[in-house]
């Protein structure tokens, strides 16, 4: 199972738990789609555009459950970013975990995910 990763404030996830789905972040709704990250590209994306933020989740979700309104587009340099044109079911979800910040004021992810 190939997993994408959203990192996303715990108001605004909390939210999605009650709504029985994620419509997206203002920088979603501003994009048309729900910006994703694969595990290679979750950190730098954190240090971008997370940077000294708390309180934020990462959420890993399965791919293979979003069906063909997940797609992967160029962004960052021409990288192949995953975007997701509707709404997340929770029922792709696998896991949500804290992503806290570390003594030096990076995100500490999860060890199958940390950057090398």
């Amino acid at each position: 199972m190939s997993l994408v990763y959203k990192i996303c404030p715990r108001p605004l996830w909390r939210e999605a738990e009650a709504l029985g789905r994620f419509t997206g972040a203002p920088v979603d709704h501003a994009d048309g789609f729900i910006h994703f990250s694969t595990a290679a590209q979750a950190a730098e994306t954190a240090a971008r555009h997370f940077a000294g933020q708390g309180d934020l989740l990462l959420v890993a979700v399965a791919a293979d459950q979003l069906g063909e309104a997940l797609r992967f587009e160029p962004s960052r340099g021409g990288a192949l970013f995953p975007h997701l044109y509707g709404d997340l079911p929770l029922s792709a979800v696998r896991a949500v975990v804290d992503l806290p910040l570390g003594a030096d004021g990076r995100h500490v992810f999860p060890e199958e995910i940390a950057p090398r």
